[in-house]
């Protein structure tokens, strides 16, 4: 959800600044203002003007409750035999948790998911996908690899998770959602 709330940090904490992805201690005391809370996180503007994503895991930091637990239910292993596209579905379900830290837009609906393999793995799957940022020199790319892998990994019957971020061919516009299109106002 788009916000702009003012809170006052109430204990040292690190965020990671918005494009740069470079780590920084946001400290006690200061007042940031909430622009999104989206996915799990909360990106925050500070006094100095820079924007950076701060982990659900430190809400208490901005006096907020850590986000409930989101997404699909754990089931039992028997499911994948059964039903393997359900695994899949709870996949892009869990994907689709994962949002650009600068707009209110997911990464499935951003275009910014080129590929997700199902490879059989033991009693799961390994997922493997490929994904791009909108600009190679965007920061956050280590970022929102990792949290892609951790949506994954948290999907029942899912044994491992890697993504791997591709430019080519390069992102554009034509790759976003009609739904995204007509948030950001392209459509």
């Amino acid at each position: 959800m788009r916000t702009h709330e003012e809170v006052v940090v109430k204990r040292d904490v690190e965020a990671v600044v918005i494009p740069a992805g470079n780590t920084v201690l946001i400290p006690e005391g200061i007042t940031v203002t909430i622009t999104q809370a989206l996915g799990g996180s909360f990106t925050v503007v500070s006094p100095h003007g820079y924007m950076a994503r701060i982990s659900g895991a430190d809400a208490d930091a901005l006096g907020k409750e850590p986000p409930e637990a989101e997404g699909a239910p754990k089931t039992e292993g028997a499911a994948v035999a059964e039903n393997p596209e359900g695994i899949q579905r709870q996949v892009w379900d869990q994907l689709k948790m994962v949002y650009d830290p600068e707009i209110p837009i997911n990464i499935v609906d951003l275009g910014l998911i080129y590929g997700c393999d199902f490879i059989p793995k033991g009693d799961g799957f390994r997922v493997e996908l490929k994904m791009t940022m909108t600009a190679p020199g965007c920061g956050m790319g280590d970022v929102l690899k990792a949290e892609a892998e951790e949506r994954v990994l948290s999907v029942p019957q899912v044994v491992e998770a890697e993504a791997e971020i591709v430019w080519d061919p390069p992102w554009d516009q034509s790759r976003m959602s009609e739904a995204a299109r007509l948030e950001l106002g392209f459509g």
